[in-house]
């Protein structure tokens, strides 16, 4: 149009070049702690524990300042957060030990969505990173902890599919009547063509001969394990017989020819090694001894000494057993491992009488605080001199730790400042302020670790109180309650050694009482605690009366 000036050239829009968002990783030394995983699912996969420490090594290598201080393994699922190395590796962040925890893939830390977030808060509660070899999560930057949790959402979404996808593959095969894997049962095989059980040749009479005993002869579980164990044959994995082994034989179903998975029942899916009606039979025979074990189990026990005795040949702790007579039950105390194997058992421990046992160290107990006295007294005081000492150290230390402390804080606080003022560069600043963080980190843990000491330190016993034990235990010797002598025993011994020469008791030293008032109608006090006084041992073990060996 004439007298229209001409329009000016528009300048053109375009889309802003994009830059690449990257985690933030500090510069300068990295203490890096290398965290490898492999599942049991990976036994087919390039994901080896082997494999996984040669990739994590070498990405360490490519980052300036990082070194590797430590390294924990598992081989184990993810479907938990409860393995043993994961474990470590969390306890090492909260003492300080490294900065950054590096996994080669998400999915070795953790599968789960809600576990790996609570496993970060740890990680960031100790001022550590967490970082991946072959993924952009680092939780340096705001960026890499988007991709962390968008990668966590995939990773327990693929394990969730996994799962399934085995539950299905092992349904449909229950439901053909195969075997769906794992551990076989006793007395069969499984056929690598048909994928089915079939009976084996060895186990299978041995199998029916464990009904047999148990249906027809009445035999007990741990008598069967004794008989088996007797005639050297071996359980599935070559050891020895167990009641318990046996008791899961007798309420398998696989043996009248049945398939179990989850919601899939399959009868008649292979050759059974035993009828139902003798199935039924052991089931029965076990529902009834079971009760009867059941009555027996929820009344009190009365073996004053059990949990202080130990095998001296392979360590297992005694429990009390019994055997009946023909006039009456006997008592005796047995090794655990000698109780579950029987007598063909490895252990060579014999069993112990408990009612001369229990009276035994009952009037040991009684003798020692009736002559003893001068020596209990002379402990005592030794151990309220080793208390005092050892308090008036403790508050000191605490004293100083809590000083140390605000002094870190102090010179955190300034370096914080020097840097926002711009007098001090992130390259200066930023390593020595993880470093303070660090020690500062160390520092309260500790002073909890003294706080809790000084309040656990137990307050000496008011005089009159070995005179108060002495009292209560000739109470209860000559008319006490069962409850009330194993409550002494149990407050007042610290373990019953068995050696070569004898039984020899270990007492506790009391440091504090609340023995139950007098009775002021004289009576036996049968409503109150039986023995409520606080004790600790002197050392490890307590007070060792050479003297009163039995």
């Amino acid at each position: 149009m004439p007298g229209t000036p001409p329009l000016a050239p528009q300048k053109r829009r375009g889309r802003r070049a994009h830059t690449p968002t990257t985690t933030e990783r500090p510069s300068g030394p990295c203490r890096v702690c290398i965290y490898i995983r492999r599942s049991t699912d990976d036994e087919h996969q390039p994901f080896s524990l082997h494999a996984q420490r040669a990739a994590l090594e070498k990405y360490v290598a490519s980052q300036p300042g990082w070194t590797i201080v430590a390294e924990y393994e598992d081989d184990a699922s993810g479907a938990t957060t409860e393995r043993p190395g994961l474990q470590k590796a969390l306890h090492a962040a909260k003492a300080g030990l490294y900065d950054v925890l590096l996994v080669y893939r998400l999915d070795r830390f953790s599968r789960s969505v809600a576990d790996l977030l609570d496993l970060i808060t740890i990680l960031e509660a100790s001022n550590v990173r967490f970082s991946s070899a072959t993924e952009p999560v680092d939780t340096g930057g705001p960026f890499g902890r988007m991709m962390l949790q968008l990668l966590a959402v995939f990773a327990e979404f693929e394990r969730n599919i996994i799962i399934d996808r085995v539950k299905s593959g092992m349904t449909a095969k229950a439901s053909k009547g195969k075997w769906t894997g794992g551990t076989r049962p006793y007395g069969y095989r499984v056929d690598p063509d048909t994928h089915r059980l079939v009976p084996h040749p060895d186990e299978a009479p041995i199998l029916r001969e464990i009904f047999r005993l148990y249906t027809r002869d009445r035999y007990g579980t741990r008598a069967i394990a004794t008989e088996l164990n007797a005639r050297s044959i071996p359980n599935r994995t070559g050891k020895t017989w167990s009641g318990h082994t046996i008791n899961r034989i007798l309420d398998n179903p696989a043996y009248v020819g049945d398939i179990a998975y989850r919601d899939v029942y399959v009868p008649n899916a292979h050759e059974p090694l035993i009828d139902r009606a003798t199935l039924q039979r052991a089931q029965d025979i076990a529902n009834a001894r079971g009760d009867a074990q059941t009555q027996r189990a929820m009344s009190d026990s009365d073996y004053y000494l059990t949990g202080l005795l130990t095998c001296p040949h392979c360590g297992q702790r005694y429990i009390g057993t019994s055997a009946k007579g023909r006039t009456r039950r006997y008592r005796y105390y047995t090794c655990f491992t000698r109780t579950r194997y029987g007598k063909h058992a490895t252990c060579p421990a014999p069993r112990l009488p408990a009612d001369d046992l229990d009276q035994m160290v009952l009037q040991a107990l009684y003798d020692f605080y009736t002559t003893a006295e001068p020596v209990l007294t002379a402990m005592i005081e030794r151990a309220q001199a080793q208390r005092d000492t050892t308090s008036d150290d403790r508050r000191a230390e605490l004293t100083a730790t809590a000083y140390q402390i605000t002094s870190t804080e102090t010179a955190i606080s300034r370096y914080h400042t020097a840097f926002e003022n711009g007098t001090m560069d992130d390259a200066t600043a930023g390593p020595r302020i993880r470093e303070l963080r660090q020690r500062l980190a160390q520092l309260h843990t500790r002073h909890a670790e003294l706080e809790t000491d000084l309040a656990a330190q137990p307050a000496p016993p008011p005089p009159g109180t070995i005179t108060r034990i002495r009292d209560h235990l000739s109470m209860i010797m000559t008319s006490g309650t069962t409850a009330e002598r194993k409550a002494a025993i149990e407050t007042l011994i610290a373990e019953v050694r068995l050696t070569d020469q004898g039984v020899v008791p270990v007492f506790k030293i009391p440091t504090d009482t609340t023995m139950p008032p007098p009775d002021p109608d004289g009576g036996t006090h049968d409503d109150q605690p039986p023995v409520r006084t606080m004790v600790r041992s002197v050392g490890r073990t307590g007070l060792e009366p050479v003297t009163d060996r039995l």
